[in-house]
Protein backbone atom coordinates (compact mmCIF):
# COMPACT_ATOMS: atom_id res chain seq x y z
CA UNK A 1 0.00 0.00 0.00
CA UNK A 2 1.76 3.24 -0.94
CA UNK A 3 2.29 5.77 2.02
CA UNK A 4 0.76 8.96 3.12
CA UNK A 5 3.73 11.07 3.71
CA UNK A 6 4.23 14.60 5.26
CA UNK A 7 5.53 15.41 1.70
CA UNK A 8 2.73 14.07 0.54
CA UNK A 9 0.49 16.59 2.26
CA UNK A 10 2.80 19.31 1.61
CA UNK A 11 2.30 19.02 -2.49
CA UNK A 12 -2.03 18.47 -1.88
CA UNK A 13 -1.47 21.80 0.28
CA UNK A 14 0.21 23.53 -2.71
CA UNK A 15 -1.32 22.15 -5.42
CA UNK A 16 -4.92 23.35 -3.15
CA UNK A 17 -3.64 26.92 -3.30
CA UNK A 18 -2.38 26.38 -6.81
CA UNK A 19 -5.85 25.13 -7.84
CA UNK A 20 -7.41 27.58 -6.02
CA UNK A 21 -5.87 30.58 -6.87
CA UNK A 22 -7.10 29.31 -10.51
CA UNK A 23 -10.65 29.15 -9.41
CA UNK A 24 -10.15 32.58 -7.59
CA UNK A 25 -9.24 34.20 -10.82
CA UNK A 26 -12.48 32.41 -12.53
CA UNK A 27 -14.15 34.45 -9.36
CA UNK A 28 -15.55 30.99 -7.96
CA UNK A 29 -15.58 31.43 -4.52
CA UNK A 30 -15.19 28.26 -1.48
CA UNK A 31 -18.64 29.05 -0.17
CA UNK A 32 -20.08 28.94 -3.85
CA UNK A 33 -18.86 25.69 -4.86
CA UNK A 34 -18.86 23.95 -1.61
CA UNK A 35 -22.58 24.69 -1.63
CA UNK A 36 -23.59 23.49 -4.98
CA UNK A 37 -21.46 20.19 -4.78
CA UNK A 38 -22.02 19.36 -0.93
CA UNK A 39 -25.24 21.41 0.13
CA UNK A 40 -24.97 24.00 3.01
CA UNK A 41 -21.31 24.01 4.70
CA UNK A 42 -21.54 27.62 4.73
CA UNK A 43 -20.42 27.45 8.54
CA UNK A 44 -17.76 25.64 7.85
CA UNK A 45 -16.36 27.47 4.77
CA UNK A 46 -17.46 30.86 6.66
CA UNK A 47 -15.69 29.64 9.69
CA UNK A 48 -11.95 29.24 7.86
CA UNK A 49 -12.32 32.33 6.46
CA UNK A 50 -12.53 33.77 9.98
CA UNK A 51 -9.92 31.52 11.50
CA UNK A 52 -7.24 31.33 8.89
CA UNK A 53 -8.01 34.16 6.25
CA UNK A 54 -7.73 34.25 2.33
CA UNK A 55 -4.88 31.29 2.36
CA UNK A 56 -7.24 28.60 3.63
CA UNK A 57 -10.18 29.80 1.54
CA UNK A 58 -8.08 29.28 -1.70
CA UNK A 59 -6.75 26.00 0.37
CA UNK A 60 -10.51 24.97 1.05
CA UNK A 61 -11.47 26.32 -2.44
CA UNK A 62 -8.73 23.96 -4.29
CA UNK A 63 -9.09 20.68 -2.03
CA UNK A 64 -12.41 20.36 -3.45
CA UNK A 65 -11.34 19.81 -6.66
CA UNK A 66 -7.53 18.24 -5.96
CA UNK A 67 -8.48 15.64 -3.18
CA UNK A 68 -11.21 13.86 -4.65
CA UNK A 69 -8.70 13.49 -7.58
CA UNK A 70 -5.73 12.37 -5.57
CA UNK A 71 -7.92 9.70 -3.62
CA UNK A 72 -9.19 8.13 -7.17
CA UNK A 73 -5.36 7.83 -8.28
CA UNK A 74 -4.06 6.97 -4.91
CA UNK A 75 -6.92 4.07 -4.58
CA UNK A 76 -5.75 2.90 -8.63
CA UNK A 77 -2.31 2.78 -7.67
CA UNK A 78 -3.17 1.06 -4.79
CA UNK A 79 -5.27 -1.47 -6.61
CA UNK A 80 -2.70 -2.34 -8.82
CA UNK A 81 -0.04 -2.76 -6.28
CA UNK A 82 -2.68 -5.65 -4.52
CA UNK A 83 -2.38 -7.44 -7.54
Amino acid sequence: MPQITVGTVVKLIILSLIVGLLLHWFDVSPQDLLRKIFGNVDAIAKWSVDAFGSAASYILLGAVIVVPIWAILFALRWMRQAK
